[in-house]
């Protein structure tokens, strides 16, 4: 199967909008929208791509900034990479001169858009966390655990898998209370893992292991809330993508100290399942911010972890 690489570029406005550009009519994927771009040359640089292309398509000079995600994506006929690149600067007056449509979009509102698979990613990139942290077990301590997880929120952290396998129920439910308090404090985004009761009894979002995939049901799920799912192969991807999750962690990537002897994808194998599915992911296994460059250039949205995301104490 043929491999295309295609470059694109966040193009911003002076009120922050962000430019997608509708496919024409005779093309793959006609009326959908995309971010602007094209396809790469042999020898060409993705920069000088980038310009070329905007330039052509679009009548504008830019000046390429830093990469924000590359999404390999496999189409019936084609494996495509889409390479997507940050725009520091333009010059000149967007119009679509290959009779394309142009539409300004508020980054909130970019997820109304129809778009190919490889573009739905970019979205998840520009809109949310770029690192997901799940709670490690409690120890003997509760306040100190719950120290922990505000010392991550204040460092940042908005999005969190509440989890603790094992666990009595009863002190874990006010773990979870507490928790969520401090987390909405912040307006950090909270799930969590496989109980749809707690989900439901505290308006969080609830994670399913990827046991629990095969038997869900999204009628049986909590509505109105974010609903994600841990994956490790091609058809927990395919049940995650059919519950239509708002994003999955996918691993693990690399030997971590919950999983210090399992298999391990590396970051091809992350990319080679990453292809299958326009799911946002989260990379998982052995990993902390420092990965976030890498997990990006697989497809990723950003990093999931426990130990690489929890302070120190």
């Amino acid at each position: 199967m043929r491999h295309v690489e295609v470059v694109a570029g966040v193009i911003r406005d002076a009120r922050g909008r962000i430019l997608l550009a509708r496919r024409t009519e005779g093309r793959d994927l006609a009326g959908l929208w995309e971010f602007p771009g094209g396809k790469r040359e042999p020898g060409e640089s993705a920069e000088a791509a980038l310009v070329r292309e905007l330039h052509e398509e679009l009548g504008i000079d830019v000046e390429p900034g830093d990469p924000l995600i590359a999404v390999p994506q496999a189409y019936p006929d084609k494996r495509l990479t889409l390479d997507v690149r940050e725009i520091r600067a333009w010059r000149g007056t967007a119009r679509g001169r290959e009779g394309q449509a142009l539409m300004w979009v508020p980054l909130d509102k970019l997820a109304r858009y129809s778009m190919p698979p490889a573009d739905r990613p970019v979205v998840a990139a520009l809109q949310q966390p770029d690192a997901y942290l799940v709670t490690p077990m409690p120890g003997a301590d509760d306040a100190a655990w719950l120290d922990a997880l505000s010392s991550a929120l204040a460092g940042g952290i908005r999005r969190v898998q509440l989890r603790a396998p094992g666990l009595d129920a009863a002190r874990w439910r006010r773990l979870v209370e507490q928790a969520v308090a401090r987390c909405r404090a912040v307006g950090a985004q909270v799930l969590v893992n496989g109980d749809a009761s707690l989900a439901g009894e505290f308006g969080i979002g609830l994670h399913l292991r990827a046991s629990q995939l095969a038997g869900a049901t999204r009628d049986a799920l909590p509505r109105d809330v974010a609903l994600a799912a841990s994956c490790h192969t091609a058809d927990e991807l395919q049940l995650a993508e059919a519950l239509a999750c708002d994003f999955v962690v996918l691993g693990t990537v690399r030997p971590s100290a919950s999983h210090p002897g399992g298999a391990t994808l590396g970051w091809g194998g992350f990319a080679a399942l990453r292809e299958g599915v326009s799911l946002p992911l989260y990379a998982i296994g052995g990993l902390t911010p420092a990965d976030l460059p890498a997990a990006r250039r697989a497809g990723a949205q950003g990093v999931a972890a426990i130990t690489g995301l929890w302070p120190a104490r």
